[in-house]
């Protein structure tokens, strides 16, 4: 018996359940085999299609088809189980609709053959049934029989119980989607596993692209359901033209003004036609020039307002390319940004960061920061760009923005990355070289970054700090003190001459070099004699006295003259006692 209505939350007054007012309002229909015998027995599918979904995601005009299977005499009659509506031939429907699997296609799927070569006929009934989304699980005997409800081919025909022992019953879980087979000794699990993974064929087959397109998974599979849909729909025409072209070309004549998808779809299909053809020379030419340049420029201009409405169709396919393209020739950068926070594809993000970078930086890096499939490499064109064009400070350069978090935040050993990094920070224009010190400094003795590279960019851009870090880094500590001592910075010179503690000789040099330049800059003995007591370990006044010039009156560093004469008298002495 097959009701249809919806039920209350509470009973109502004088009735003793909620389902008392659909009984009584609804008249039920009712059919039979026809036929004497056992009872049967009635099953419906699972809840959800997907395993584990709680239905309760889905909105009541969402719910997933379900079926049912009745076990009779017969067999097992089965079909979609049909709720939506309220029309009185709802039940006449259901079963009208259904088909049979016959009991003996059941009992003996395959014909076992027998000794003596006659066919062994099974005597086993079917005794139990249960349904899962797209099958029909039946318990014949020992046997566990699976068909497919769609086709009714037998998919699956396995011994499940011992010799003797017989099976209580089937029972399935609808909520969590599982099937159980009971025995008094033991509980078997039915486990469909990928049991949709062929239904996009068997909907491709009944001519069903919609629902095939909905269950194919893979691209290959994708592709070939859309080629057997347009290929259907390019038959179903064919009466009309023997070529694609015309076809759509007259079809697309006969719809009127107020039918915009249609017309849209169809010039989507042309261009792609027209694209084909011109950029196949030779086929053009076989042709006839049936589809030429001029032809595909009239087509254009006569449905320009048709292909203006292809964005929001390349929209909907996901045609990211396309939209970006439309938007950014339009200067639309936040609609453009807004189609490229839903991209995954790296190319894109490649194809158009220049332009976005230009007019959109800062967005734009918030994007890329949110993205894991990006090479930093092949987006370092559009930052150097960006940087040269780029007025402000350092704190608001997009592109630095973006290289420190690739080379802080993800790791990156890239020296191409590293490399453009040094670069910006180098080159640009105010003299605080603070951010590329710290930066050369977490870079530590092997720094990712090419040493030489930096180096020419530093001198280049007269980075004096900086080119002092590479420098000692590198463990050129003359030069490192040769240049800090041109750009008049005895202090930064000072301190990279104390560097080589192990090489006592060159760090006396150095310290030789520094001493000269203090003197020669000093307008009086008293700042060199000051500078000495820094390098007291290292140099001596008669060290220095090269460097004074000739009118130096003595009498200036007498006290350091005679401490060093009284230190030279004490080792005389030493000397001599030894």
């Amino acid at each position: 018996m097959h009701w249809v209505g919806k039920v209350g939350r509470r009973g109502h007054e004088g009735h003793q359940g909620i389902y008392g007012g659909l009984f009584e309002g609804e008249q039920p229909v009712s059919f039979g085999d026809g036929r004497p015998g056992q009872g049967g027995s009635l099953v419906v599918s699972p809840d959800v299609v997907e395993q584990g979904v709680n239905p309760t995601r889905f909105r009541e005009e969402e719910v997933p088809e379900r079926a049912f299977a009745w076990l009779s005499s017969q067999g097992v009659f089965h079909g979609r189980l049909l709720v939506d509506g309220n029309t009185g031939d709802l039940g006449s429907r259901v079963f009208n609709e259904g088909r049979l699997l016959a009991k003996g296609q059941l009992t003996n799927p395959n014909g076992v053959e027998a000794a003596g070569g006659k066919r062994q006929v099974s005597t086993d009934d079917v005794e139990a049934v249960a349904l899962t989304q797209w099958h029909v699980i039946c318990l014949v005997g020992r046997r566990v029989v699976v068909a497919n409800r769609l086709t009714g081919d037998i998919v699956y025909d396995q011994i499940a119980l011992e010799q003797g022992q017989r099976a209580v019953g089937l029972s399935v879980d609808v909520q969590k989607n599982t099937f159980w087979l009971f025995t008094p000794q033991e509980i078997l699990e039915i486990v469909p596993k990928e049991e949709d993974r062929d239904i996009w064929k068997i909907m491709l087959k009944f001519e069903d692209f919609e629902a095939a397109l909905q269950h194919a998974r893979t691209p290959a599979q994708k592709d070939a359901v859309a080629i057997a849909h347009g290929d259907h729909m390019v038959g179903k025409g064919a009466a009309q033209s023997r070529r694609r072209g015309k076809y759509l070309l007259t079809k697309l004549g006969t719809y009127k003004r107020s039918f915009v998808m249609q017309r849209v779809m169809i010039a989507a299909w042309l261009v792609e036609v027209f694209m084909a053809k011109l950029n196949s020379l030779d086929d053009t030419i076989i042709t006839g020039a049936e589809l030429s340049e001029d032809m595909f420029q009239d087509f254009v201009t006569k449905h320009k307002q048709d292909l203006d409405r292809l964005l929001y169709y390349a929209n909907v396919i996901n045609d990211y390319n396309y939209v970006l393209s439309y938007w950014v020739q339009r200067e639309r950068w936040s609609e453009a940004l807004k189609v490229l926070k839903r991209q995954t594809d790296a190319g894109v993000f490649y194809r158009h960061s220049s332009v976005l970078m230009t007019h959109a930086a800062t967005e734009l890096v918030d994007i890329l920061m949110r993205q894991s499939n990006l090479d930093p490499r092949n987006l370092i064109p559009a930052l150097l760009e960006y940087d040269r064009n780029f007025k402000g400070p350092l704190s608001q350069n997009q592109a630095v923005r973006y290289l420190q978090y690739v080379v802080n935040q993800l790791g990156s050993t890239d020296a191409a990355v590293h490399n453009t990094l040094v670069s910006i920070y180098a080159s640009h224009s105010s003299t605080d070289e603070s951010q590329l010190m710290a930066y050369l400094a977490s870079q530590g003795d092997e720094p990712n970054f090419d040493q030489d590279f930096a180096l020419r960019l530093c001198i280049q851009n007269h980075r004096v700090l900086s080119c002092a870090h590479i420098y000692t880094s590198m463990g050129q500590y003359v030069q490192a003190v040769d240049l800090a001592l041109s750009h008049d910075k005895i202090e930064l010179a000072s301190i990279v001459a104390d560097r080589p503690m192990s090489n006592p000789a060159l760090r006396k040099k150095l310290w030789l070099a520094v001493a000269k330049k203090v003197i020669s800059q000093s307008n009086g003995i008293k700042a060199a004699i000051e500078f000495l007591k820094r390098c007291n370990d290292l140099l001596k006044i008669e060290d220095l006295i090269p460097f004074f010039p000739d009118f130096v009156v003595i009498d200036d560093f007498k006290e350091e003259i005679c401490n060093a004469l009284e230190e030279y008298s004490r080792s005389i002495d030493a000397l001599r006692k030894e």
